[in-house]
């Protein structure tokens, strides 16, 4: 039976790319699927190959409306308060309209929602659809997603809407990274991440060398010029070649930096990165840290801000690579860390078997499978 899936996110690349894998395999078995996010993203969706219900604004203007409304930055410093109001608050209030209507004329079986956004869910319930939460990274602590359920619930009580638990978690992050309080909680669902990909693109090989390879990545939002040019500096003292990638609007000339030393790249899927890398230094999102860890590649992480403490803490307790703490983030010492990582055979093993523990994963379309035959 052909059904009609509805994955809803919040607009963001780190939200949204990790659904595409799950959406495509839907797709290929069959299926309708429509994407339901800002019409901002539609580039990216369109390069997927799937439909788009366009819904509410982009970031800029929902940070800009919680700094209105509370004064605090969810990003940079995040409190349980401020990412609920971002989340479950504004994003709501300025885009549940949009995405009731879009979602009316679809008639979703199946609403697939990533764990931050509470727009598909609000929607299932107005449709009376069953939802399936995606995760991506380690699970978040507690105080942080109660206050984002009751803010939620809220939204629907003024909608006279039913707050419905989902009925699945598809669960992205490997097992053995988990904290040992960590328990299974019911409808949980492997689901092996995969590095974002674009079907039928071709993108240019680098150069073999030699050298290790270090990737610099702090993805979409976090790649600050500024920032970033006294750490990649350091960098250039260490016997490896440097590539970074620029994320969405930085250019090479904003970086006050070598560029004999390092090799810059646009905006790439990292699919097409982590061949031939011996150490990723990133923000900690969660979709550069489940790549790496995917391809063996070891890990220095600075988590910057949102989730990516959470990311850091867990590559760190599982030896799956090094964090910085922001008042270590020296050029120095990532220096330092970078030289000492690259030459560590404990944390490649390490790497290498949670590597064949996320290869062992349900990949998409047998998750996809286990959906239907429970729908």
């Amino acid at each position: 039976m052909n059904m009609r899936i509805l994955f809803s996110s919040v607009p963001q690349h780190g939200h949204l790319l990790p659904l595409f894998p799950l959406a495509r395999a839907f797709r290929e078995r069959g299926h309708e699927v429509a994407v339901l996010t800002a019409a901002g993203m539609a580039p990216v969706i369109e390069a997927q190959g799937l439909g788009h219900l366009p819904a509410g604004p982009l970031p800029d203007v929902l940070f800009a409306e919680v700094a209105r409304r509370t004064g605090a930055d969810p990003a940079g410093a995040p409190t349980p308060g401020s990412v609920a109001e971002f989340f479950a608050g504004t994003r709501i209030d300025l885009t549940a309209d949009e995405a009731l209507a879009a979602a009316k004329s679809f008639e979703p079986d199946l609403v697939v929602a990533e764990l931050c956004d509470f727009v598909g869910p609000l929607v299932a319930a107005a449709t009376d659809t069953p939802v399936a939460t995606l995760a991506f990274g380690p699970p978040l602590p507690l105080v942080f997603t109660d206050a984002m359920e009751a803010l939620a619930r809220t939204r629907h009580e003024a909608r006279d809407l039913p707050w419905e638990p989902r009925k699945w978690l598809l669960d992205t992050w490997p097992a053995s990274m988990r904290a040992d309080e960590w328990q299974r909680p019911e409808g949980w669902l492997p689901l092996r991440p995969e590095a974002f990909r674009e079907p039928g693109a071709q993108s240019a090989a680098l150069p073999v060398s030699a050298r290790p390879r270090v990737l610099v990545t702090f993805g979409t939002f976090f790649g600050d010029p500024a920032k970033l040019s006294p750490l990649l500096r350091a960098l250039s003292a260490v016997d490896a070649d440097v590539v970074v990638t620029l994320g969405l609007v930085s250019k090479p000339e904003e970086f006050d930096v070598d560029h004999e030393r390092i090799t810059f790249v646009g905006f790439t899927p990292m699919e097409d990165l982590l061949d031939g890398v011996d150490v990723v230094v990133t923000h900690g999102g969660a979709g550069t840290t489940s790549a790496a860890l995917m391809k063996g590649v070891p890990l220095v992480v600075l988590p910057q801000g949102a989730d990516q403490f959470f990311q850091a803490e867990r590559v760190a307790a599982a030896r799956a690579g090094v964090a910085l703490a922001p008042d270590a983030q020296t050029p120095q010492a990532l220096a330092d860390v970078v030289r000492a990582v690259l030459g560590d055979v404990t944390i490649r093993e390490n790497v290498a078997t949670i590597a064949k523990e996320i290869a062992a994963m349900p990949d998409a379309h047998e998750v996809a499978a286990t959906l239907e035959s429970r729908l």
